[in-house]
């Protein structure tokens, strides 16, 4: 029985009453990420890459599995996504790597607006003062994967005035909506521009170097 199929028993086992809790769908998804990973071939990489990862835990869990995992949570959440919105919260606080990109494929994908708000808005709200930028990757590309509209202008000038992770936020995601289409106004890129890099890190040197080109 191949990991899909596996994860596909453990689901089926699971109480209807489980949807009515974020804490109960937080221990359920801990439980579900490691079916199938072979974990003791994963262990020893998985361990050298959270060493410096920022992240409370990295199982090796495959995308596959959680996309998954979040139309699951998703379908038998029924017409509502409150308890799914309380989820991504506890996720993002939890901090491991699966946690963070399962938020991110369910921020992307439940009704926010009839919670009045927007993926945005949870994303900054959520994020810790110190992230990897591989987080606010995952996010940023799964929120504009699902065809989500980028932030309002209003909101980028706010995160490049606001705290330093809100400030490489932005910059990402002013990239990231360039390759996917999108383009904010010359004001905006100007002072994203002038962002403060840490010292030694290429990744967010090579991203602003990209976003001036041109």
């Amino acid at each position: 029985m191949n990991s899909g199929n596996n994860l596909d028993e453990f689901l089926k086992k699971q109480s209807k009453r489980v949807h009515s809790s974020d804490r109960s769908l937080a221990n359920l998804v801990r439980d579900a990420y490691p079916i199938g990973v072979p974990a003791l071939i994963m262990k020893s990489s998985t361990d050298r890459m959270m060493i410096s990862s920022g992240y409370s835990f990295i199982l090796g869990t495959p995308d596959e599995h959680l996309r998954s995992l979040a139309s699951w949570l998703i379908t038998e959440a029924g017409n509502t996504h409150r308890t799914l919105l309380k989820l991504i919260k506890r996720l993002w606080k939890r901090h491991g790597r699966e946690d963070v990109a399962l938020a991110a494929i369910l921020l992307s994908n439940i009704d926010l607006k009839g919670m009045g708000t927007n993926p945005w808005k949870v994303l900054v709200d959520s994020i810790h003062p110190v992230e990897p930028v591989d987080s606010l990757l995952l996010n940023i590309e799964e929120i504009f994967r699902a065809k989500r509209q980028p932030p309002s202008e209003e909101m980028m000038l706010q995160w490049i005035e606001g705290r330093k992770v809100e400030q490489h936020l932005a910059l990402i995601v002013a990239y990231s909506g360039k390759i996917h289409g999108h383009y904010f106004s010359d004001e905006i890129i100007r002072k994203i521009s002038l962002i403060e890099i840490p010292t030694g890190d290429s990744i967010l040197s090579r991203i602003i170097d990209k976003l001036n080109e041109n």
